[in-house]
């Protein structure tokens, strides 16, 4: 009597169009409602700016802290993003790195940074996933404006982060965001800062990935 094969696994359903549509609605209004009200806005509140029934949120995200978790790693990988497109670049390596810095101040990462220290899991694997690819991305865009003798070798990546995420936006909740008409113009003067030769010796030592994940 013949063997009798095993059937061969059915393959999860591809979600509709419009199913990714309405999650990409939501994460946006997260995003935008997070950065408004800080991580503890209702989600009814958020389902109301998406569009959508609450229902369809807690389909897509079952607690807050997933959802939390969707809106950082989506901040992360547009500003990778922008990274890549930076390092596609193939003028003025400098000028990549000043549009790239530019680009990461509107994704808001300081109004985001809060809610991963405070509200889940900093080690879940889609966070260190998209952590790790925005580092070596930026790495390598300062590394290429280092290589051609523009940026100043006394800084790391955790420097650049720190002071794009401090002078981005104000942290989340705050009735800061008047100051945003600011945000280019002192980002401007930072990166004046940066650049090669240094005019000055930086106090202490540059700012690493390693110190940065500590700090």
């Amino acid at each position: 009597m013949p063997a009798m094969t095993a059937p061969a696994p059915r393959k999860a359903p591809r979600p509709r169009a419009d199913a990714l549509r309405n999650r990409e609605r939501i994460v946006t209004a997260a995003r935008e409602m997070f950065v408004e009200h800080g991580p503890d806005v209702p989600l009814d509140e958020i389902a109301r700016r998406a569009g959508v029934g609450n229902a369809t949120v807690y389909r897509n995200f079952p607690d807050r802290d997933a959802l939390v978790r969707e809106v950082v790693c989506s901040v992360m990988d547009r500003t990778a993003e922008a990274a890549e497109l930076a390092l596609a670049e193939t003028g003025d390596a400098f000028a990549a790195l000043e549009r790239f810095v530019h680009a990461a101040a509107d994704e808001r990462i300081s109004a985001l940074c809060p809610m991963v220290s405070s509200t889940f899991d900093q080690h879940h694997p889609d966070l260190e996933a998209a952590r790790e690819r925005v580092e070596q991305l930026v790495e390598e865009v300062m590394g290429r404006a280092k290589a051609a003798g523009q940026l100043r070798p006394d800084v790391g990546v955790g420097d650049l982060m720190i002071v794009v995420a401090q002078l981005s936006r104000p942290p989340a909740g705050t009735d800061c965001m008047r100051g945003d008409r600011f945000v280019h113009r002192h980002l401007q003067l930072l990166l004046d800062g940066l650049r090669a030769p240094a005019r000055s010796a930086l106090p202490g030592r540059a700012v690493g990935i390693r110190e940065l994940r500590a700090s």
